[in-house]
């Protein structure tokens, strides 16, 4: 019965993250034009946002159970899943061109935070992330957002005529609302049930939280930016991912690791290094080109299999 009760919670979980992604893409989009902002500026904040609440949640709550090696692998292994596999799958349903220049900053903010992150595990004894390290990336985070919105400037026409069809500003807030506590219930079930598996399947904390957590918790940026890219919003599709991976390394690991020292075990340090090597690897796609290919698509995606298959096989 508990098993029955496993795997039914996991597909409705789901539906709910799918279905609460859909309606946060409308109303992101909405938003940004009712504002007169652009749509990168509202990826990176509220989209981001909203879809990183999964990781937020179980972050914060294994941290206040001491579940060290579950708090940290979920937001590395859910930033190495949203960068490496989704925009690779997205490429290979349909090759986008990607304005690098529009996201240069959030791109090489969230690879700074990462080296951060391998430094202070490397040179603090003990393999710890210390309070005053997550202090650091969560002050740095806030002050970016801060310094984002004061400087982004309107990229829609005012003088453009209205259309009168389309919703006003409080209609697109309150489908946000309900959006992102669409995809918060979504995510609790999903990861509830995910975590469920991990005895059943006879694999580590990390492990889970690498796999089964980290891919449950980035089914909203899936969708977001399977859609996102399905209806030509190629800026809001990167923004949403580069901003998603801003906010968990630095806003879920800073409010988590300020609750708790985080202990981390070695095989976090290889994750972290897969999640560098993966931004180095689009980073030489999307400069060479301006685009993402279905080939350079296909060579993520099989690199973030194999790196599955390295963990699933007990190497680390």
């Amino acid at each position: 019965m508990h098993t029955v009760l496993v795997f039914v919670g996991f597909l409705i979980g789901l539906v709910l993250l799918i279905k609460g992604a859909d309606i946060f893409v409308d109303a992101g989009v909405g938003i940004s034009r009712r504002l007169h902002i652009s749509p990168v500026l509202v990826a990176i904040t509220l989209v981001s946002m909203g879809t990183s609440l999964p990781e937020l949640v179980i972050s914060v709550t294994a941290a206040f159970q001491g579940a060290n090696d579950l708090a940290v692998a979920n937001v590395v292994g859910a930033n190495s899943f949203n960068l490496v596999m989704i925009l690779g799958l997205a490429a290979i349903v349909r090759p986008f061109p990607v304005r690098f220049k529009e996201v240069k900053r959030e791109y090489w903010l969230s690879v700074g935070a990462a080296v951060f992150l391998v430094a202070i595990i490397l040179f603090t004894p003990d393999d710890i992330i210390p309070r005053y390290a997550s202090a650091i990336l969560l002050v740095v985070y806030v002050a970016y957002i801060v310094y984002l919105i004061r400087t982004t400037p309107n990229t829609t026409d005012d003088d453009a005529p209205s259309d009168k069809k389309e919703r006003k500003l409080t209609t697109h807030i309150l489908f946000s609302i309900l959006a992102i506590a669409l995809i918060g219930v979504g995510g609790w079930i999903t990861v509830w049930s995910a975590e469920s598996m991990g005895p059943i399947l006879g694999i580590s904390e990390r492990v889970v939280g690498l796999t089964i957590v980290a891919i449950s918790t980035s089914l909203p940026e899936l969708t977001i930016t399977l859609l996102a890219c399905k209806r030509g919003e190629n800026e809001m599709a990167v923004g949403t991912i580069v901003g998603s991976n801003i906010f968990n390394i630095m806003a879920v690991l800073g409010v988590s690791g300020i609750i708790l020292p985080l202990a981390v075990s070695t095989g976090t340090k290889i994750d972290l290094a897969f999640l560098i090597a993966g931004s180095l690897l689009f980073f030489l796609f999307v400069t060479t080109r301006k685009r993402l290919s279905r080939v350079e698509g296909a060579v993520m995606v099989v690199l973030y299999i194999a790196y599955l298959i390295f963990l699933l096989v007990g190497v680390t």
